[in-house]
């Protein structure tokens, strides 16, 4: 409706310089908007007012004279019912009841894909997400994080791109050696073989098991190898059933990805050593104080970093540009990688690292996630990341659900905290956001149900209705909210934020609610009938719609 609206504005403009009333042929880009205030029309401009130096005219005499020139050759559908001039010149339009009716139509015709979009044109995306390293199980922080990565890249492939998905296993380096020796030092522990346990190691009961089911498998015999050996040994068994772990997490969290990437794999293949040499080439990397240094501040960063240490090991940055290195040799045209906020100040050394392989910058996308406060009747959870403390995607699926998880995940902008109730997500009431609108669905489901059974149409045979029949302000403002759908879902695509359509989501459910504690969708009147029975199947529709790009159920009972 607002590129119908954009149309007959632009026609207006071409009559009226036509007619001599605008002087100037030259007429800038329309923008319509909704006004927030219902009182003053379904879409408004200001056009006018952006006009009012190239036609040298006062902007309420451009207004004047645009809206003289709405005529029935400007908007032949009819569409306008009335247009108001306000303030220094805004043009206040009026859509015609009758005139949504075709967005019904729209919503049925496309089904499941009403809202996709060819914005991406084909072009190959790669959504990089979750990545925790293989040292213990994924928690809330992570859940939020994968469902947002998950979320962007279906909304992406629904409007036209090209998606994978991608899990970055850090499985070398440092971390996977400190796991190592934690299990280790854990499995003498059990021996008898008591010692303290440093700080440093990963702390934890799930350490412990790793150790202990190393004991029952291999008794003492890691005792009889070198620490090395041993700890190396811990390192890839506890490593391979965390990473086996975390799979079984995300897949229960209904996230699965295209492609399981292994750090490993980069340096056994030589792909970190190139990455280096090549950039020592080009000048990019020099030698100072026995270490190898890649000059970021080049790119803007605030100062060089090491990328091969004096001892002769990388660092993870150097994994890091060999990783997004394959990824563009992978023919990918944009990347985006999902990290959490606290890696803010890694953004401008990677950029530096993306830009030095030749890569235009803008090629390259970071998603910051913020914190999860976790919190249970209102009040916080106690954790503590440094005694091993701390709860688990799997604890909260298993609680409140995928579903709930999910979604109240997605209820905020990834870059803003967020407070998770566990007992708002239990909840079967209009409380639980989720709840509030999955039942629309539901109760839409029961609503056929009960037509069928009264002997109104299948939906499946449900025609679109006679123009006049759908007038009731509700059902306008329902309507209305659909047609703004795929411009919705595709603002979530360009500017990768889902949480645009949880709210779109919920604000039509309150919608449905409104209009359905109002009116009687089931009356008896069979046409009236059939008519709204229309309408809630195509509000149906677009929750379920909805509800899929979130990865999230859409239940016909509850």
């Amino acid at each position: 409706m607002k590129r119908k609206v954009k149309d007959i504005i632009a026609a207006a403009l071409t009559r009226a310089h036509g007619a001599g009333v605008l002087p100037s042929p030259d007429f800038p880009p329309i923008e319509v908007e909704e006004p927030r205030i219902e009182a003053h029309g379904d879409f408004s401009t200001n056009i006018a007012m952006v006009m009012a130096s190239i036609q040298k005219m006062a902007p309420r005499k451009i207004a004047e004279g645009i809206v003289g020139a709405i005529d029935a050759l400007a908007d032949p559908d009819g569409l306008v019912a009335r247009t108001e001039i306000a303030g220094p010149g805004f043009i206040n339009f009026f859509i015609a009841p009758a005139a949504w009716g075709p967005v019904l139509e729209q919503v049925h015709a496309a089904g499941d894909r009403y809202g996709a979009s060819s914005m991406g044109g084909g072009r190959k995306a790669q959504v990089e997400f979750v990545s925790a390293n293989p040292t213990g199980p994924l928690h809330v922080g992570h859940g939020r994080g994968a469902a947002v990565g998950d979320a962007v890249a279906n909304i992406l492939a629904f409007c036209g791109f090209d998606v994978q998905k991608e899990y970055y296993i850090n499985d070398s380096g440092r971390q996977i050696r400190t796991l190592g020796r934690s299990v280790f030092l854990r499995y003498k522990q059990g021996l008898g073989q008591g010692q303290t346990f440093p700080d440093d190691c990963y702390q934890g009961e799930y350490i412990r098991e790793l150790a202990a089911a190393i004991q029952e498998d291999k008794g003492d015999a890691l005792l009889h190898e070198s620490e090395d050996e041993a700890v190396a040994y811990c390192a890839r068994r506890a490593a391979a059933e965390i990473l086996s772990g975390i799979q079984a997490d995300l897949k229960d969290f209904g996230v699965g990805f295209d492609r399981w990437f292994s750090e490993q794999d980069l340096v056994e293949e030589g792909k970190v050593d190139a990455a280096i040499a090549e950039l020592k080439e080009k000048g990019t990397v020099y030698e100072k104080d026995d270490a190898l240094w890649f000059r970021t501040t080049d790119y803007g960063d605030e100062k060089d970093r090491v990328v091969v240490r004096g001892n002769g090991q990388t660092t993870y940055f150097a994994s890091d540009i060999a990783y997004h290195r394959d990824k563009f040799d992978r023919g990918f045209d944009r990347v985006i990688d999902v990290w959490g906020a606290d890696h803010h100040g890694y953004i401008p050394r990677m950029s530096a690292g993306v830009q030095a392989m030749g890569v235009d910058r803008d090629r390259f996308q970071v998603i910051l996630v913020h914190l999860v406060n976790l919190l249970r009747s209102g009040q916080p959870v106690a954790m503590s990341t440094r005694a091993g403390e701390f709860v688990t995607l799997r604890e909260v699926v298993d609680e409140v659900g995928r579903d709930a998880a999910r979604f109240l995940f997605l209820t905020r902008h990834y870059e803003s905290p967020l407070d998770f109730d566990l007992e708002l997500a239990k909840k079967k009431t209009n409380d639980n956001p989720v709840y509030y609108v999955q039942y629309v669905h539901a109760r839409i489901a029961s609503i056929f149900a009960k037509g069928e059974a009264m002997g109104a149409t299948p939906a499946v045979r449900i025609e679109a209705p006679s123009p006049g029949l759908l007038t009731a302000a509700e059902e306008i403002a329902l309507i209305k909210a659909l047609s703004r759908y795929p411009e919705v879902v595709e603002n979530s695509a360009a500017l990768l934020e889902p949480h645009r359509l949880t709210y779109f989501l919920m604000s039509l459910a309150t919608l449905f609610h409104a209009y359905y504690n109002k009116h009687r969708v089931l009356t008896d009147e069979r046409d009236l009938s059939q008519a709204r029975l229309y309408l809630a199947l195509a509000v149906q529709s677009v929750i379920r719609n909805g509800l899929s790009l979130l990865g999230v159920s859409a239940p016909e009972k509850m």
